[in-house]
């Protein structure tokens, strides 16, 4: 098992950005609040997920190069099936 340490603020922010997501996919799929509320509330939240993914994405992928455990010598390697 692979350890990824990560410092309080961008752990913060790769978990708001999922719980963004999946909030907004909550109210969109919800039918306790009005629809046009719910639609324009949900719409809103993934798309602030969505485009927070990226940030994400790169802020984790930094601190795993950063990481004592990594090692361009001992990567995986991707297995093709032709």
């Amino acid at each position: 098992m692979n350890n990824l340490v990560l410092n309080f603020p961008t752990f913060g922010f790769v978990v708001a950005t999922r719980a963004l997501l999946g909030v907004g996919i909550g109210l969109l799929l919800a039918e306790r609040i009005p629809a046009d509320r719910r639609r324009a509330l949900g719409a809103t939240l993934v798309a602030i997920g969505a485009a927070t993914t990226i940030p994400a994405a790169i802020a984790v992928t930094r601190a795993r190069r950063r990481s004592p455990e990594f090692d361009e010598a001992h990567r995986p390697e991707i297995q093709a099936v032709v």
